[in-house]
């Protein structure tokens, strides 16, 4: 038992210097973007609930040791499946947290927050596929991917007048993870003869 346990602390310990020495860094400037149409007025609302992200904030001394826990959590998971839902509902959460921050006003940790949480996006999706090659039965979770998905854009580009116009170019590269996640999901859906949810930037 005691054994367990050393080896589960360790484990922490070195997952959570990994996540610092893997952390994605930004400093920006403080002036404001002017807003443009693209983000302000196509009025999407995709109906998709994040879930709560936590009261531990990216900018928060405790931080490192929830980040922490979320790989260890990850790792000793071993349903491809639930790694997949588990990236999912990590990417949510960090979404959230990160236009909090910019409406907050702190831009750097926001823009790596938004950075880190779309990564996780991308490893929900390739865990989808894995868990799909070896035969799961993926299709609800691929519509909820999807419309995940679709949120995430919505969401990033009603966060591109809150930034500092520096971020706006990453921010606009970053979306590519969540239209790679909807395109992603929305081709497995077809191929199974299922209806993706729709996509209301198609043609914007």
């Amino acid at each position: 038992m005691i054994g367990i346990s050393v080896f589960v602390l360790a484990f922490g310990v070195l997952s959570i210097s990994v996540l610092k020495s893997a952390s994605v860094f930004y400093v920006l400037a403080t002036s404001q973007p002017t807003p443009t149409s693209s983000s302000s007025d196509k009025k999407i609302n995709v109906d998709y609930n994040l879930p709560f992200p936590g009261k531990i904030k990216p900018d928060s001394p405790l931080w490192s040791f929830k980040a922490g826990r979320d790989i260890i959590w990850y790792q000793v998971t071993m349903s491809t499946s639930k790694r997949a839902e588990l990236a999912l509902l990590f990417s949510d959460k960090r979404l959230s947290l990160a236009k909090s921050l910019f409406e907050n006003g702190k831009p750097d940790v926001a823009l790596t927050t938004l950075t880190k949480g779309e990564k996780y996006l991308e490893i929900a999706q390739n865990q989808e596929r894995s868990a799909r090659e070896k035969g799961e039965d993926t299709s609800t979770f691929l519509i909820k991917l999807a419309t995940s998905a679709l949120k995430h854009r919505e969401t990033i580009e009603g966060m591109l007048d809150l930034g500092p116009e520096d971020a706006r170019p990453e921010m606009i590269r970053i979306e590519d993870y969540s239209k790679n996640a909807y395109k992603a999901a929305r081709d497995a859906l077809n191929s199974k003869g299922i209806s993706a949810p729709k996509d209301p930037f198609d043609g914007h």
